[in-house]
């Protein structure tokens, strides 16, 4: 019964790193800990209060009771435990770098709880992966099909795949990272998970959000395409702007880390002359 008594911050490795005036929080997105952050932490953390941690679904989250898998069949429960996590580690009026899935989590949580949030930074997010007749997401019902099936009859040889797929073949340390990440996590989580993202639609959340937003997205990412990103910020009740990165693959933090950074120093930096003229 010791886990109970256990937070939610301390269960997912939460941290705060840096002691700036303004806070950051960082979210991974899915296969994913809070390493993919390691190319662009030491940075924003000369600058800011920067609160890093590990999703319950992560490998690196040691209590494998953390997940349960009717209560994680939606990202409002994901929503939720960033909502604890802030107020246990007493972060209000934060900036959230949400990832992949993180960037939705981030907006749910923002519709429950506006106080918590100054600004959302949606890095390669998408409100739906599934296309429509009237909408691209990216995907068609077969290949995700296919995608669920793979996951479930070779997970570790499905992972690092995927991962080359998603980071993109030229950077193959980024790769590798990525990859072992990913094969960390339990198959039966990792295909739980899947449906979960993949399966889910969000676009009712989008003019909810009153937030600001800024939309980072890389020119060639196999996982969201630009048509979801310009849907995004037609659809966001608060002010969105939108920055686009010369770079592939749908994870930036990895592979183009600089780009990312000097983007974030400009987004974040209108921000605090707007405070500080």
């Amino acid at each position: 019964m010791v886990t109970l008594e256990k937070s939610l911050s301390t269960s997912m490795n939460a941290k705060i790193i840096g002691s700036g005036k303004e806070s950051l929080v960082l979210a991974h997105g899915y296969g994913g800990d809070q390493s993919v952050w390691e190319k662009v932490l030491p940075q924003l953390a000369q600058r800011y209060r920067v609160m890093v941690f590990d999703w319950s679904f992560s490998g690196a989250v040691k209590d494998l009771s953390l997940f349960d898998h009717d209560k994680y069949s939606s990202l409002e429960a994901f929503a939720d435990d960033l909502i604890v996590l802030m107020e246990e580690m007493k972060l209000t009026s934060s900036v959230l770098i949400g990832h992949s899935m993180s960037g939705m989590v981030g907006c749910i949580a923002s519709v429950k709880r506006p106080d918590l949030f100054k600004k959302l930074i949606l890095l390669g997010a998408s409100p739906r992966y599934l296309n429509t007749e009237d909408y691209k997401g990216g995907f068609e019902k077969s290949e995700v099909e296919e995608l669920f099936s793979n996951i479930e009859s070779n997970f570790h040889a499905w992972a690092p795949n995927f991962a080359g797929l998603g980071v993109g073949p030229t950077d193959t340390v980024s790769v590798e990272k990525f990859g072992r990440l990913l094969g960390q996590m339990r198959p039966e989580v990792a295909l739980s998970l899947a449906k979960t993202i993949f399966c889910c639609d969000h676009r009712d959340v989008l003019e909810k959000v009153d937030v600001p937003c800024t939309i980072v997205q890389t020119t060639n990412d196999i996982v969201v395409p630009l048509s979801v990103v310009y849907y995004m910020q037609k659809k966001i009740k608060g002010k969105t702007t939108v920055e686009i990165l010369e770079a592939d693959g749908h994870f930036p933090q990895l592979t183009a880390h600089q780009l990312l950074l000097d983007v974030l120093d400009r987004v974040l930096g209108v921000d605090s002359e707007e405070k500080n003229p």
